[in-house]
C-alpha cells in the first residue's frame, strides 16, 4: 500500500496553517501554553519519539533522493500520520515544526477533533549552525530554541546534536556551547536528550564512528558534561557489541532511527535487539527511516516501533503488526477541512 501525503493532507488544510501564520502568529504560543502536558516524562520508564528536525540543519535526504524532505506539504503529512499514533509518546523538532503542529492541534481541538498533541512529550531542536556541507559544518553551535524558550513554550524537553571530530579544533567550540545549554535546562528542570557522536571526517563529509569502543568512550564523556546529569538522555547509534555503549553509563539511553534507507526494517531489527543490551536502552527516537518507509505507511511504522518499546514485542512481532494499520483513518484531519 502506497501512502498518499496529498490525500491525507489537503491543500486546504495546508493553507490554513499559512494564513494563520499571517493573521494570528500568536495562536501557535497560546496553544503551547493551552495543552494539556503529561504529568510523566515516560510510560512506565520507556520513550517512542518521532525525529523531526533534518531540515533545519539542511540534512533532506532520503534513500537516493537528497530533496526528499524539502517538500513541506508532505513532510507535515507523514508527522502527523505518525503522532495520530497511541504509540509515538511524542516528537523532537525545530521550532517551525512545533508551531505548526500546534496550530494544527489547535484547529482540530477547535474542530471538535482529537487534540493529538495533548499527553505528548514536545522536546525542541536547539538546532545545529554548521549546515550540512559548509566550510564551517563542525563549527556547530546551538542556532534555535533555548531553555528560556521551552520554559515559555511549555515543551518537555530539549535536544542537541554533539559531533566530536578529534582532527577538528572547531568541535571544542560545540562542546563548551553544550555544556552551558545542558546547565541552562537543568536551572528550568527539564531533560537534554544528548546525541553526542564521534564523527571522522571523510571526502563525502564527517561519518559517525560506529564502534562500540568509541562510542562508549564518548558516553563517559557525554554523561560528565553540565553542572548535572539528573535530567540527561543519551542518543545513540545502534552497533555490535551494544552492552558495551549500555554498560558505559547509568544513563538513560535511546537508540537512533539508524542510516536513511527508506526502509523500517532493518531499524527494527536494531531496536529489538538494543533494547536487550542493557537496562538503561529506553526506546528510540526514530526519524526517515518511520516518516519514509518507502511505499509503506508511516502508521505502520510507527506502530511495529511502539509494540516493540512498550509492549516488548519481537521483531517478528512488530512486522506482522503492520498490515492492520496500513491505509487506515486516512479521513483523520476531516474535523479541519
Amino acid at each position: 500500500m502506497t501512502f498518499n501525503a496529498n490525500d491525507f493532507l489537503p491543500t486546504t488544510i495546508l493553507n490554513q496553517v499559512i494564513d494563520i501564520r499571517v493573521t494570528d502568529p500568536e495562536r501557535s504560543l497560546r496553544a503551547a501554553k493551552e495543552r494539556k502536558r503529561r504529568t510523566s516524562l515516560t510510560r512506565r520508564g520507556k520513550l517512542n519519539i518521532l525525529a523531526a528536525d533534518h531540515p533545519g540543519r539542511r540534512v533532506t535526504r532520503v534513500g537516493d533522493d537528497p530533496l526528499r524532505m524539502t517538500d513541506r506539504r508532505e513532510y507535515l503529512a507523514r508527522i502527523l500520520r505518525v503522532m495520530m499514533s497511541d504509540a509515538v509518546d511524542g516528537i523532537l523538532a525545530t521550532m517551525d515544526i512545533l508551531e505548526d503542529l500546534l496550530l494544527l492541534h489547535d484547529m482540530m481541538r477547535v474542530g471538535g477533533g482529537a487534540a493529538f498533541l495533548d499527553d505528548k512529550v514536545l522536546i525542541a531542536s536547539f538546532n545545529r549552525a554548521g549546515l550540512l556541507g559548509s566550510s564551517w559544518e563542525i563549527d556547530d553551535q546551538m542556532s534555535g530554541a533555548s531553555a528560556a524558550t521551552c520554559a515559555e513554550w511549555h515543551l518537555d524537553g530539549a535536544k542537541i546534536l554533539l559531533r566530536i571530530c578529534d582532527e577538528e579544533p572547531d568541535s571544542l567550540k560545540t562542546l563548551l556551547a553544550t555544556v552551558r545549554a545542558i546547565t541552562e535546562l537543568n536551572a528550568v528542570g527539564l531533560p537534554m536528550f544528548l546525541e553526542s557522536l564521534p564523527v571522522i571526517k571523510t571526502e563525502n563529509g564527517y561519518k559517525i564512528i560506529k564502534r562500540a569502543e568509541d562510542l562508549a568512550r564518548m558516553v563517559g564523556a557525554a554523561a560528565a558534561m553540565g553542572d548535572s546529569a539528573r535530567y540527561l538522555w543519551l542518543k545513540l547509534p545502534y552497533c555490535e557489541n551494544y552492552a558495551m555503549v549500555a554498560r558505559a553509563t547509568t544513563l538513560p539511553i535511546l537508540l537512533l532511527g539508524g542510516d536513511p534507507v527508506g526502509d523500517a526494517t532493518p531499524f527494527l531489527r536494531e531496536l529489538a535487539a538494543g533494547l536487550k543490551a542493557g537496562a538503561n536502552v529506553r526506546g528510540a527516537l526514530v526519524g526517515r527511516n518511520i516518516l519514509y518507509p518507502g511505499d509503506d505507511d508511516p502508521l505502520a511504522a510507527i506502530e511495529a516501533v511502539g509494540g516493540i518499546i512498550h509492549e516488548g514485542w519481537t521483531f517478528e512481532q512488530g512486522i506482522e503488526s503492520q498490515a492492520a494499520h496500513r491505509g487506515r483513518d486516512m479521513d483523520w484531519l476531516s474535523r479541519i477541512a
